[in-house]
């Protein structure tokens, strides 16, 4: 029951919303396919294996994540990359308001 609650939560997030809050993520990523900047483009990470550009660097941290990013993983690791991923390079604090990880997700969805 709480899984179809969060997946709900998701569901229900306003993607214009997330894609003002992306903003804050636009300064290393990329929204748009094969753009990568300090991180790598988030074009297409809904249902991506984690650390899967070939032509990005990733951490040693974050290629042995191993995870795919559904709604689920993503609002975890928004919340706390650092805590979720020690090692990473991502130096950003992440997202601890609920609703603002959920309009970012909902954005990202719509980046396919």
């Amino acid at each position: 029951m709480a899984l179809f609650t969060m997946g709900t939560a998701w569901a229900d997030g306003d993607a214009a919303a997330g894609k003002e809050i992306f903003k804050k993520c636009a300064l290393c990523h990329s929204p748009d396919a094969g753009v990568n900047k300090v991180g790598p483009s988030l074009h297409g990470i809904v249902g991506r294996h984690s650390a899967s550009i070939e032509t990005f660097n990733y951490s040693p941290a974050m290629k042995s994540f191993d995870k795919v990013w559904d709604a689920a993983q993503l609002d975890t690791y928004l919340t706390d990359p650092r805590g979720v991923v020690p090692g990473t390079k991502m130096i950003f604090p992440g997202l601890k308001d609920d609703k603002d990880r959920q309009n970012v997700i909902a954005y990202l969805s719509t980046l396919k």
